[in-house]
């Protein structure tokens, strides 16, 4: 079973002695007890460890700054993937020894490794001295250990290298600020940060090939095909960042995935002038799909969240019932559902074949004579033509009758708002200000229209609930009570439309001025 710990912690080049003369907490160390806040410096003795880090042969885990590796020593033996969350922090997934890569970490790095073979590519051999900072509680505040280190490459590449290292590694709970005074007192004894990221980036560089890292500032877009194809790139690059922390059940996760897959989707729809649909309507027929598959686990969340909200804000004599272990079980049962099918979507042979699809468009990708044009033209010409179907829409539900009608209409016109909305947002680099508001007005119609939605999905939930009950032989008072709570929610944001869609209207003929 693999479990996670957040890991924040600085690398700094070690040095034989301190070079001031003053009193030294061990080789590279000065007198640690001068950090505010340190009353003690505890020896743990020196520990042998042995990692042997996977990837693929062409290094894409090290690349993406992920680790996985098999170490053996200490007090943490076992598999550990190593994920990147902000600078000097990483969430360090773990898994118990065994002789193969445990299927649990496999699948965390699988939107990046495809259908590559992960292998052995560098071995680190490290004698690790250990010291503890406590405070007067003896509370730990932070482990600092120097590391003597013997890296051997296994693969693509050859030779081996040596080095010492600083680790300081904040204790759970800490403060981080902690670590700048710990910085303060190592650059004044004259130890600096270290100049790779990793042990195995530094092993890496030193014994054979690096990865190759694709540059974080990629030329600026020219054309009109430049800007669609970046922020193709940049929703590409969200599915796969996020894939991982959908498999952990990371908050928010699923929904911003999901979102990522219906930007890109959205984008080569409404960018067909740019882009040949005879090659990108095959693909946004997968995204549609894998978006679908993301969405069952996003209702869920949406519902059950909402229904807790409203039941929370239920008097005590409202709630008539075991209503809340109800929606307890109700959620529990849908959720495992969900999780189970998602995380067999996210391994199928489907889903990588998109990846590798998308990749295959954004290496070469199939561009129509306006690719080539300035985009000022092109884009804003894209935009208002969804915002044209936006306002067909609009109009349709305006004049629906109400009920089932209406509410098909809302929900129609709210994936019109959407399209538009990502439209402008594509655009908006090229654009500046005309897309930025319309972009801003079709997101504030769209979460008008989302509310409605929302609350018809929760008032068939309700429905549900209810007859769950009366088959229980319990009451249904509640969520009859909720559900009319639900249809006052609906009304109000009929009533709401026409003035959300009035600031869009007049976006749009800003936009339009700017041709």
């Amino acid at each position: 079973m693999a479990e996670t710990k957040r890991e924040i912690e600085r690398k700094y080049e070690a040095t034989e002695a301190t070079g001031t003369g003053a009193p030294s907490d061990g080789p590279g160390l000065p007198d640690l007890t001068r950090v505010p806040g340190v009353a003690a410096v505890q020896d743990r003795g020196v520990h042998d460890l042995d990692a042997t880090y996977y990837d693929t042969a062409d290094l894409r885990l090290a690349a993406s700054a992920r680790t996985l590796r098999r170490r053996t020593g200490g007090d943490d033996a076992g598999w550990h993937l190593k994920l990147p969350v902000a600078a000097g922090v990483r969430d360090e997934v773990q898994a118990p020894l065994s002789d193969r890569v445990p299927r649990a970490l496999a699948g965390l790095v699988r939107s990046r490794v495809r259908d590559a073979e992960l292998i052995p590519v560098v071995r680190l051999r490290s004698a690790r001295a250990v010291r503890h900072l406590v405070d007067a509680d003896g509370a730990l505040l932070a482990e600092v250990s120097v590391d003597s280190v013997r890296a051997d490459r296994l693969a693509g590449g050859e030779g081996s290298a040596g080095w010492t290292e600083i680790e300081v590694e904040l204790a759970e709970g800490g403060d981080p600020k902690f670590l700048d005074q710990v910085e303060k007192r190592l650059r004044k004894a004259g130890v600096v940060p270290a100049g790779s990221a990793s042990k195995l980036a530094r092993a890496l560089a030193e014994t054979g090939t690096s990865p190759r890292v694709r540059s974080t500032e990629p030329a600026p877009p020219v054309t009109s095909g430049d800007h669609v194809l970046a922020y193709l790139r940049t929703q590409r690059d969200a599915v796969v960042e996020l894939d991982p922390a959908v498999r952990r059940d990371l908050p928010d996760a699923v929904h911003q995935m999901r979102v990522a897959t219906r930007r890109m989707r959205s984008a080569l729809r409404s960018y067909r002038k740019v882009l040949d649909r005879a090659v990108t309507d095959p693909i946004g027929d997968e995204l549609k799909w894998l978006a679908g598959e993301l969405g069952v686990d996003r209702d869920r969340e949406v519902l059950t969240e909402r229904l807790r909200e409203a039941v929370s804000a239920l008097p005590r004599t409202l709630v008539d019932g075991p209503v809340r272990g109800r929606l307890r079980t109700w959620s529990a049962a849908r959720r495992g559902g969900a999780r189970r099918r998602l995380t067999t979507v996210l391994d199928g042979r489907r889903y990588l074949a998109l990846l590798d699809t998308v990749d295959a468009l954004l290496a070469d990708p199939p561009l129509r004579p306006a690719a080539a044009k300035p985009p000022k033209a092109v884009l804003a010409k894209a935009v208002l033509r969804e915002f044209a179907r936006l306002t067909d829409a609009v109009d349709a539900a305006l004049a629906a009758d109400p009920g089932t009608e209406r509410d098909q209409a809302l929900h129609e016109a709210r994936k019109k708002a959407k399209r538009t909305r990502y439209a402008a947002e594509a655009a908006k680099p090229a654009l500046g200000k005309p897309a930025k508001r319309l972009a801003k007005r079709a997101k504030k119609l769209q979460s008008g229209l989302g509310e409605h939605q929302d609350s018809v999905m929760t008032r068939a939930a309700l429905r549900d609930l209810a007859g769950q009950a009366h088959a229980a032989g319990e009451s249904s008072f509640t969520y009859g009570l909720l559900y009319g709570r639900e249809e006052r929610t609906a009304e109000r944001s009929e009533a709401g439309l026409p003035g959300w869609w009035g600031p869009a209207v007049k976006a749009a003929e800003a936009l339009r001025r700017t041709r």
